[in-house]
C-alpha cells in the first residue's frame, strides 16, 4: 500500500473514531452505519480523484458533491440516478425538521430523519475536511482541528452521557494519522541527524507548525468547556430551562418524539414488558394509558405546542373543559421496568393526582396534562400511584353538548395553510347529514374502521400534510396515520382536536394485574366537548378498544347534561367494530379478528443502507462514474508509467542517468498519444522525424515545444536506426511535458476537456482488451482441443486395432 493510500485509510479511520463521540446523542445507533458508508465513499472518491490529472482543489469539491448525492439518496428518497429539484426541496424540508427537532428534544433524542441528516452530513463534512487537509494537502497535524471540533461538539452535547473513551478513540485516530505522515516524511527525506559535542545523535524534533497546532489544541480543550454552557439534557438547552432545572417558567424539552418513537415501536413490535399496573375498576381492560397529547399541527408534524412547564403539584389542576370533577375515581399502582426509558409518564386520562418517589424529577405541562421527566434517570424502575377520574358520558349527552368556547376553537382547530383540499372535502363528504359534533366524530370513526381501510405497518411513517393526503388516497397505514388524519379532518369541521399518544390496555396477568409490552404502543385522536373536556376516539381498525360512548344510541336526551356523568357499571364488553360477534376487545387490540387478522408485518429497516432501491441506485451511480472515469484514469496511469524514469538525475545528483531504449520509445509513444488526444491522430507511415514535423506544423507549436519535439524524434531514430550501445542522455520526460504544454496551449478549452475526460488514445485500451479476449479464446480452444485429443486418443487407438484385426469379408 502506498503512503498516500495509507493516509487515506487513516484519515477515514480517524474521522470514524472521532464520530463515536456522537453515539450518546440519539437513542438509536443505526445512523452510525450511515456515517460509516459516507466516510468510506468520501475516502474512495478522494483517492480516485487524486489519481486523476486534476487540480488538487477539485478533490474536496468532488467529495462535497458525492456527500450531497449520498444525502439526497439517503434522506430525500431520490429514486433516480440524477436527483432533481424536487429531491432538493425534500432534503431542505428534512433539514428544517431536524433543526426544529434540535429545539424540541433532549439527550438522547429520537433518531428522527432530520437529526440523522444533521449528524451524518456533519460527520461527512468533517471527513471531507480531514481528508483534504491530511491527504490532499499533506498537513496531517492541521487535521486535528476538525477532529477536535467534532469531538468537542459531540462530547459537549452529550453532557453526562459522554465518556473519556470517546476522547481516547478520537486521539488514537489522530495519532495514527500523524504516524502515517511521519513515515511518509521519513521515506521521502530520510532521517535527520543533528550533530553535537557528543557526536551525531538522532533526534526527532517537532516542527514549528506542529508546536503551534499542539498549543492551539490544548488551549481550545481547556477553554471550550468554560465558554460552552452546560448541556445537561437538551440539544440546545436544558430540560427545564434553568441551571437548577426548577421553577415554573422552565422551557420544555423532551427526549421523546412520540410519533417517531411510535413508528419505530409499531413497525418493530417487541414482547418485552415495559410496565405493569393494577386498577380498581371493572373496566381496566378498556382503559388506555395516555402519556401525552400533541396539540399543534404545523403541516409537517404534530407536536406539543407548550413552551413552558411547571413543577409537578401533588394534585393536578382540573382538566380543561370538565365542568364538574366530582366523579368517581380509579386508583392504580404502576411499576416501570428498565426497558421503558425516555418516555412521558403513562397514566389513565384524566389523572387527578399522582404520587411519585421524587417529585422534583418531574415537570407538568398544565395545558395537555403531560408529565415529563426532568432527566433521563427519572423513569428507570419507577413505582408510582395514580388517581384518575372515571368519566363515562353517554352518546346522548355528547350529542347535546354545547359549542366549545371560542378560545378553545381558535387554538385547537388551527390548520396550516398548505393543507391539501382533499382533507376538508373528504371530511365534509363523510360527515354529510350529521347534525352535531358527536355524530360527525362517530361518522369519521365508522368510516376509518370500515372495509375501505386496512391496517398496514409496512407503510412509511409521517404525519404531515402530504402524508395525510397519501393516506387518504391509499387508505393503508397504522395508528399514527389514522390518529393524525382524523384529528386534521375534525379540525376542518371546526371540532377541537389533538393527537394523544400512549398505550392500549395491557394484557391481564391474573387478578387485577395488567402487563404492557412493546406491542401496545398506540396513538389516537382526542376531541373536545364542552362540559366534558377531552375524550378519546378510536379510528384505527383492528387495534385498540372503542370508547363506550361511541356505541349506537337510541334517541338524544332532551337537554344537555350539566356535569360529567358517572355511568353505571357495564355488564358487557364494548361492541367490536368488526362483524365477528365473538371477537373480544383484546383480540381486536391484537388484530386477531377474522379477515382483519393482520399480524405485524416485517419490520421496516431502520437504516436506509439496507434499502434495495437505494443500494441499487447508489451502485448504478458509482458504476456509471467509474465507467466514465476509466479512459481518463487509464491514460493518466500509462503516462506516469512511460515518463516515470525519464529525466531522473543520477545517484550522485549530477548528470542524468542513461536512458534505456524502452524508455526512449515509451517517451515517443507518449508524445504521439498526447498529440492524438489533442486532435492530431497518428500516422504509422511516417518516420519519427516526419511525424514530429507534422505535429509541430499542425499544432502551431512555439519554438521551445517544436525543439523538444525534434529532440524526441532524434532520440527515437537513434534507438531505431543507430548501432546498438549508443547512450541517450537527454531528459526526455521534460521534453514530453514541454510538448504537451504546447499542444494544450493551442488546442482550446474544448479540446483540452476532451483530451482529459475522453482521450482518443484510450481506444488502445479497447484494442488491448480485444486482443486479450481473442488470445484467451484461442488459448481456450487450443486447450479444449488438446483435452479432447488426449481423452479420445485411447478410443481412436482401440478402434484402429479393431479395424486391423477384423478379417476382410
Amino acid at each position: 500500500m502506498t503512503t498516500r493510500a495509507k493516509l487515506t485509510v487513516y484519515s477515514a479511520l480517524a474521522t470514524a473514531l472521532a464520530a463515536l463521540c456522537m453515539m450518546p446523542l440519539l437513542t438509536n445507533r443505526g445512523w452510525l452505519t450511515h456515517a460509516a458508508l459516507v466516510i468510506a465513499v468520501i475516502a474512495g472518491v478522494g483517492a480516485g480523484l487524486r489519481r486523476s490529472p486534476l487540480y488538487r482543489w477539485t478533490v474536496p469539491v468532488g467529495q462535497l458533491l458525492a456527500l450531497l448525492l449520498l444525502m439526497l439518496l439517503g434522506f430525500a428518497g431520490a429514486g433516480g440516478v440524477l436527483p432533481g429539484p424536487a429531491t432538493m426541496r425534500v432534503l431542505d424540508q428534512v433539514l428544517a425538521s431536524g433543526l426544529d427537532d434540535i429545539q424540541q428534544y433532549a439527550i438522547p433524542a429520537p433518531p428522527t430523519p432530520g437529526l440523522r441528516l444533521i449528524l451524518v452530513s456533519a460527520i461527512g463534512l468533517i471527513a471531507v475536511a480531514v481528508d483534504a487537509v491530511a491527504v490532499t494537502y499533506r498537513r496531517s497535524a492541521l487535521a486535528g482541528l476538525p477532529l477536535l471540533a467534532l469531538y468537542s461538539v459531540g462530547n459537549g452535547l452529550a453532557g453526562e452521557h459522554g465518556s473519556w473513551v470517546w476522547f481516547a478513540a478520537a486521539a488514537a485516530g489522530y495519532l495514527l494519522l500523524l504516524f502515517a505522515e511521519g513515515q511518509d516524511r521519513v521515506s521521502r527525506w530520510g532521517r535527520v541527524f543533528h550533530g553535537g559535542a557528543r557526536g551525531s545523535v538522532e533526534s526527532a524534533r517537532v516542527s514549528p507548525g506542529g508546536r503551534q497546532v499542539g498549543v492551539l489544541a490544548l488551549a481550545v480543550a481547556l477553554l471550550l468547556p468554560v465558554v460552552l454552557p452546560h448541556w445537561s439534557s437538551g440539544l440546545l438547552h436544558s430540560g427545564s430551562g434553568g441551571s437548577n432545572g426548577k421553577g415554573a417558567g422552565g422551557s420544555l424539552a423532551t427526549s421523546l418524539d412520540p410519533l417517531v418513537s411510535l413508528e419505530a415501536a409499531i413497525t418493530k413490535p417487541s414482547d418485552a414488558e415495559l410496565l405493569n399496573y393494577t386498577l380498581d375498576s371493572p373496566l381496566a381492560d378498556q382503559i388506555y394509558l395516555r402519556t401525552g397529547s400533541l396539540d399543534q399541527f404545523d403541516g409537517t408534524n404534530w407536536k406539543l405546542g407548550s413552551t413552558t412547564v411547571s413543577d409537578l403539584p401533588a394534585t393536578l389542576p382540573t382538566p380543561e373543559g370538565l365542568r364538574n370533577a366530582q366523579v368517581p375515581r380509579i386508583e392504580g399502582d404502576f411499576t416501570v421496568t428498565d426497558r421503558l426509558e425516555g418516555s412521558w409518564l403513562p397514566m389513565p386520562y384524566p389523572a387527578a393526582a399522582v404520587q411519585l418517589p421524587n417529585r422534583g424529577d418531574w415537570r407538568l405541562d398544565p395545558l395537555t396534562r403531560t408529565v415529563l421527566p426532568a432527566n433521563d434517570k427519572a423513569m428507570r424502575n419507577l413505582r408510582y400511584h395514580v388517581s384518575a377520574l372515571d368519566l363515562r358520558p353517554t352518546a346522548a349527552e355528547l350529542r347535546l353538548a354545547a359549542t366549545a368556547p371560542q378560545d378553545v376553537r381558535d387554538r385547537y382547530t388551527a390548520l396550516p395553510t398548505d393543507l391539501p383540499p382533499v382533507v376538508a372535502e373528504k371530511a365534509r363528504t363523510v360527515t354529510a347529514g350529521a347534525q352535531n359534533d358527536y355524530d360527525r366524530a362517530t361518522a369519521l370513526v365508522n368510516w376509518f374502521t370500515g372495509p375501505d381501510f386496512k391496517y398496514d405497518t409496512t407503510v412509511s411513517g409521517g404525519t404531515g400534510s402530504n402524508a395525510i393526503a397519501v393516506f387518504l388516497r391509499d387508505r393503508r397505514g397504522f395508528c399514527v396515520h389514522y390518529a393524525s388524519t382524523m384529528a386534521a379532518m375534525a379540525r376542518t369541521l371546526k371540532i377541537p382536536a389533538r393527537v394523544a399518544v400512549g398505550f392500549t390496555p395491557g394484557d391481564n396477568k391474573g387478578g387485577d394485574v395488567y402487563s404492557v409490552t412493546g406491542r401496545m404502543y398506540h396513538a389516537w385522536p382526542e376531541l373536545y366537548f364542552a362540559n366534558y373536556g377531552w375524550l378519546r376516539f378510536e379510528p384505527t381498525p383492528s387495534r385498540g378498544v372503542p370508547a363506550r360512548y361511541t356505541e349506537p344510541a337510541s334517541t338524544p336526551t332532551s337537554a344537555p347534561t350539566q356535569q360529567a356523568t358517572a355511568a353505571p357499571q357495564p355488564t358487557a364488553a364494548a361492541p367490536a367494530p368488526t362483524a365477528a360477534s365473538d371477537c373480544t376487545a383484546k383480540q381486536r387490540q391484537l388484530g386477531e379478528c377474522g379477515a382483519q387478522d393482520r399480524a405485524v408485518a416485517r419490520a421496516a429497516e431502520d437504516s436506509w443502507l439496507l434499502s434495495g432501491q437505494v443500494l441499487g441506485t447508489l451502485a448504478a451511480v458509482l458504476a456509471l462514474i467509474a465507467l466514465l472515469l476509466v479512459p481518463m484514469l487509464w491514460r493518466a496511469a500509462v503516462r506516469r508509467r512511460r515518463l516515470g524514469g525519464g529525466g531522473r538525475r543520477g545517484p550522485g545528483g549530477g548528470r542524468p542517468a542513461e536512458l534505456t531504449d524502452a524508455q526512449v520509445l515509451a517517451a515517443w509513444d507518449e508524445l504521439v498519444d498526447s498529440a492524438w488526444d489533442l486532435g492530431i491522430p497518428p500516422d504509422e507511415s511516417r518516420t519519427p522525424r516526419s511525424a514530429a514535423r507534422r505535429i509541430a506544423e499542425e499544432a502551431r507549436l512555439d519554438e521551445d515545444s517544436a525543439a523538444a519535439t525534434g529532440r524526441l524524434a532524434l532520440a527515437t531514430e537513434r534507438v531505431l536506426y543507430a548501432p546498438p550501445g549508443q547512450p541517450s542522455p537527454e531528459p526526455l520526460a521534460a521534453d514530453v511535458r514541454t510538448v504537451r504544454r504546447g499542444l494544450r496551449a493551442t488546442a482550446g478549452r474544448a479540446g483540452r476537456t476532451r483530451a482529459l475526460l475522453l482521450p482518443p488514445s484510450s481506444a488502445q485500451l479497447w484494442w488491448r482488451i480485444s486482443d486479450a479476449v481473442r488470445a484467451a479464446r484461442t488459448a481456450a480452444g487450443t486447450a479444449v482441443g488438446r483435452t479432447v485429443g488426449t481423452v479420445s486418443a485411447p478410443v481412436r487407438r482401440l478402434l484402429t486395432r479393431r479395424e486391423r484385426s477384423t478379417p476382410e469379408s
